[in-house]
């Protein structure tokens, strides 16, 4: 078939190495080409058709489906698309590219769940670790914190058991803080703080007797309890006066200690040259019997066991420079220090009131102390609140209606009440109320309106505490 068979718009192999050969040909030969007429027909014929056949292709490129239909009475090659056929080739494919589409849609989606698990795993696994950093440093301060305290713990307590000896005594009605104080005073705890604990710890510690107690020194404040408990440590031939008790009760101590007579233990308290009462108490020994413990000695009587007593009182008093002259209005002012005031810390600012009142003879107060203790005392009781019975009664002790300091002290004061006498805090108060009688909480005011306020406070208590008022 020759280049310029019709319907053969493609030139042969042949031409195309002959075109090459042309074109790489020295320009001699050009110009004889030029010359020859058929010649340039002939290449014209190839470069037309190169050219549409090019036009051809890139138009098909471009526009795959619009390609022009040959002209009617131009055979089309076989081999060649129409475009009817380029139409349908172009359409066919999208019913496959939609079910590409759509598994390529469930490939995403099923990534998609993918991430999202991973997303929820990461999320969960950061959380864990949060909360195990957040558990590890909670534990960790608790245990520092732990570690704290029990340090300070233990380091307000003798480790135990001890060294030494000492003889300690017990009051009748003391409660455990005062214990605790006295065995910190003496060396045989370290703290009031860790005695207490153990105090609260031992349900058993609130059955500690009164009496004088062989203990040692440093010990820890469990061990301390344990051998107050413990009546092998308890000393049965010692006669113990408790602050706060009236020369009746130490009476009635010595008689059952010592088996004497509970009347021959009163003649001798009434025999003032033998027992060595000063002048100035006037024969009464009320107040002058020293709180304490005393040990009894072979053949010891009642006499020489009061002399005693007697004697410690006196010791204490020139200890703290109190004046003969001033001797008796110290210890009957403590006295009633010793039966108003429940808790040691209030000794002071009570005292205060006391003073106040005693110098207030034109004013609101009118001289009178007004105390309760000092009633109950008159009447021959030795707790409790005063009915108006007793408060109407007539006798010196009787505070209310009498002014000034009573005749006499009202019970054998301890050493704290009488530095408190001695040694008054600073005040304008008049007027003091215990509101509370299991702690001791008091409350001062200045005037009689503020102590109205402060009644209502004890009245509740009362009313809540039945058998106690």
């Amino acid at each position: 078939m020759s280049d310029n068979t019709p319907g053969y718009p493609f030139p042969k192999r042949a031409s195309i190495h002959q075109r090459r050969a042309q074109e790489s040909a020295p320009p001699e030969s050009q110009v004889h080409v030029e010359e020859t007429q058929p010649s340039v027909s002939i290449e014209a014929s190839r470069s037309f058709a190169r050219s549409r056949a090019k036009e051809t292709d890139f138009d098909q490129i471009l526009r795959p489906g619009t390609q022009e239909t040959p002209a009617s009475g131009t055979e089309v090659p076989a081999g060649l698309p129409t475009r009817r056929t380029r139409r349908v080739a172009h359409e066919e494919p999208a019913s496959e590219t939609t079910g590409m589409r759509s598994r390529r849609l469930a490939q995403e989606r099923r990534a998609v769940r993918k991430r999202r698990r991973r997303r929820s795993i990461r999320t969960f696994i950061v959380l864990l670790l949060t909360l195990t950093l957040c558990a590890g440093g909670i534990y960790l301060a608790y245990t520092q914190l732990r570690g704290s305290s029990s340090s300070s713990t233990a380091a307000d307590d003798f480790p135990g058991p001890g060294n030494g000896q000492v003889v300690v005594t017990i009051y009748d009605g003391e409660s455990g803080q005062q214990i605790g104080q006295r065995l910190v005073d003496a060396g045989v705890v370290k703290s009031l703080s860790a005695f207490i604990r153990a105090f609260e710890a031992n349900k058993a510690a609130v059955g500690i007797r009164p009496g004088s107690y062989t203990l040692k020194k440093e010990m820890s404040a469990s061990g301390a309890i344990a051998a107050l408990l413990d009546d092998a440590n308890r000393m049965d031939n010692t006669v113990t006066v408790t602050p706060g008790q009236t020369k009746e009760q130490v009476a009635e101590q010595i008689a059952l200690v010592t088996d004497i007579p509970l009347d021959q233990v009163k003649t001798a308290m009434a025999d003032a040259t033998t027992i060595g009462l000063p002048a100035e108490a006037n024969g009464n020994v009320e107040g002058w019997l020293a709180p304490g413990s005393y040990e009894l000695a072979e053949g010891e009587t009642a006499e020489s066991l009061i002399t005693q007593m007697v004697a410690a009182t006196k010791k204490q008093l020139d200890d703290l420079g109190v004046s003969a002259a001033d001797r008796e209005k110290v210890l009957t002012k403590a006295s009633i220090l010793e039966r108003e005031v429940r808790n040691p810390e209030y000794l002071p600012m009570v005292s205060r009131v006391i003073d106040n009142r005693l110098a207030d003879t034109n004013g609101e107060t009118r001289g009178l102390l007004q105390m309760d203790s000092t009633v109950l005392y008159g009447v021959g009781k030795t707790g409790g609140i005063p009915t108006a019975e007793d408060l109407a009664a007539d006798n010196p002790y009787n505070t209310y209606r009498n002014p000034g300091l009573p005749p006499s002290p009202i019970s054998q004061p301890s050493s704290q009440a009488i530095n408190a006498a001695i040694h008054p805090a600073e005040g304008n108060w008049l007027y003091f109320v215990t509101v509370d009688l299991d702690s001791g909480e008091t409350l001062f005011a200045a005037t009689h309106d503020e102590q109205t306020q402060n009644t209502k406070r004890l009245e509740e208590y009362c009313s809540t505490h039945q058998g106690k008022c």
